[in-house]
């Protein structure tokens, strides 16, 4: 039990629900992020740079944590969805609530930064180029590197079969994304604090508001019913 946790990193310890959720989350990601840089690559965008924001230095070692956390949320998000209660169907739907969220603000309040010129030839310059080249600045408010670290968190703080140290752990590892997102001058910091607080809220709702349930529902239905069809067919 102690480790149960962990061992559910394993692909067959999650439902076919559990799979589909995490599909789904990947696709309201792109939605949100990237169809929304299509509608609106043409409209204003708003710098929101204060001057706090500009004294933060720019560290382009951090690059290294912006692009390294990927691992980080994809073991964490399999955690979450792994749970058999109500905790991961929160963590599911809040998930894909906190997206379309984002979707709806990249739309009305679309954001830019200005990034400083990386000359230099370290492995970390050169990643910083690789970042900035494949990352346009927009779609800043809220952060999603910020949020999706915060559901890292969220994932685990409460599951007592995930041991106490890789829960510390992932606290760190949020804190540390967070703090890379502005030495690499990716966001600033209303972004930060925008990103950690829609995905609280975003999970909270889903929690108590009776959201988790009625998703998990929908989802199990839908899944259901296409296994009907497809029996029927191969009758």
């Amino acid at each position: 039990m102690k480790h149960r946790g962990m061992a559910a990193l394993r692909p067959e310890h999650l439902t076919r629900e559990q799979l589909a959720g995490l599909a789904l989350i990947v696709a309201v990601n792109g939605l949100a992020y990237y169809g929304s840089r299509l509608l609106m690559s043409g409209a204003p965008h708003y710098d929101l740079t204060a001057a706090w924001d500009r004294a933060i230095p720019f560290v382009p070692w951090t690059s290294v944590i912006y692009l390294g956390c990927y691992l980080f949320w994809i073991v964490n998000y399999v955690i979450g969805a792994s749970r058999r209660d109500e905790e991961a169907w929160a963590f599911l739907a809040g998930e894909v609530l906190a997206k379309l969220i984002c979707l709806l603000i990249f739309l009305l309040l679309p954001t830019t930064n200005v990034r400083p010129a990386v000359e230099g030839t370290s492995l970390f310059d050169v990643l910083m180029r690789f970042i900035y080249a494949k990352d346009a600045p927009d779609n800043l408010f809220p952060s999603i590197h910020c949020l999706v670290s915060w559901y890292c968190v969220i994932a685990v703080r409460r599951n007592k079969a995930v041991p106490l140290w890789y829960r510390g752990l992932s606290v760190l590892l949020c804190l540390a994304v967070c703090l890379s997102t502005l030495t690499t001058k990716q966001h600033i910091l209303i972004d930060v604090i925008g990103g950690v607080a829609l995905a609280e809220l975003s999970f909270r709702t889903a929690k108590e508001t009776g959201l988790a349930r009625g998703y998990g529902r929908v989802l199990t239905a839908l899944l259901a019913n296409k296994n009907e069809k497809g029996d029927r067919i191969h009758e």
